[in-house]
């Protein structure tokens, strides 16, 4: 578990710092700042758009008297996914605009059923 919050605080935080800078030379200053907020209102729009979705398909599930745990699976990826677009950097946008396309997240959903079994099991 320290593995992982290593990965996450320092390791991470510090790549986007050396893409930030690279990308700041290699485009300059103000596109790559401009390309950082076009990301995150960007990202913004689209994980409240998908989150309204998938809300709508819970409520639906459940209305029909199934339990929702596929849209339950796509709201946490959807939620991630917009954190990680709200954080500045290219590699955590990255992550986050493959969270929100939906194709992606039904390759992921087997995976996190298996880390969330591991997690509560």
């Amino acid at each position: 578990m320290r593995n992982i919050f290593f990965l996450l605080f320092i390791v991470i935080p510090a790549l986007e710092i050396v893409v930030l800078v690279l990308s700041g030379k290699a485009i300059g200053v103000w596109p790559t700042f401009a390309f950082i907020v076009a990301t995150g209102i960007i990202g913004a729009f689209l994980a409240k758009r998908q989150g309204l979705h998938t809300l709508q398909r819970a409520k639906n599930e459940w209305m029909n008297g199934r339990i929702p745990s596929d849209a339950l699976l796509d709201g946490i990826c959807i939620l991630v996914g917009g954190t990680l677009l709200l954080t500045p950097g290219f590699i955590t946008d990255t992550a986050g605009f493959i969270l929100l396309l939906p194709f992606a997240r039904e390759k992921m959903k087997p995976w996190l059923v298996r880390l969330f079994k591991w997690m509560f099991y």
